[in-house]
């Protein structure tokens, strides 16, 4: 199967998390002090220099470590995201090369901070 890698939105975004997609892994790839100023509700912080290494922890290992079931290679919805976009793109890049097949990469992030806040 092809690579579907593709960016998006928080608005596209937003909407996935509205509807409760069982299937949605969003991962924030920034840094631990990025992440203490907020973070989107529901997502799991893997910083992005050790997104390479998470990704090919064992399912036990990564359901102890991060608290979710380890999204399986062709992952229906796997969103890596960042402050402005170059480390979720990073992060992407590193899905890629452990054979993840479907992932995106959100950007504009002009509300990060707030726009997660009415959910």
């Amino acid at each position: 199967m092809a690579n579907s890698n593709k960016d998006i939105f928080y608005s596209d975004l937003k909407a996935l998390l509205a509807k409760n997609n069982k299937g949605l892994l969003v991962v924030d790839v920034r840094t631990k002090e990025e992440v203490d100023r907020g973070h989107i509700p529901g997502s799991i912080h893997i910083p992005v220099d050790t997104v390479e290494s998470a990704l090919v922890l064992d399912p036990a290992e990564f359901q102890a470590k991060y608290r979710v079931t380890k999204p399986p290679l062709d992952a229906p919805e796997l969103v890596f995201h960042c402050q402005m976009g170059r480390r979720g793109g990073v992060a992407t890049d590193k899905a890629r090369c452990q054979g993840f097949q479907k992932y995106e990469c959100t950007f504009d992030n002009t509300a990060l901070y707030t726009l997660f806040d009415a959910l």
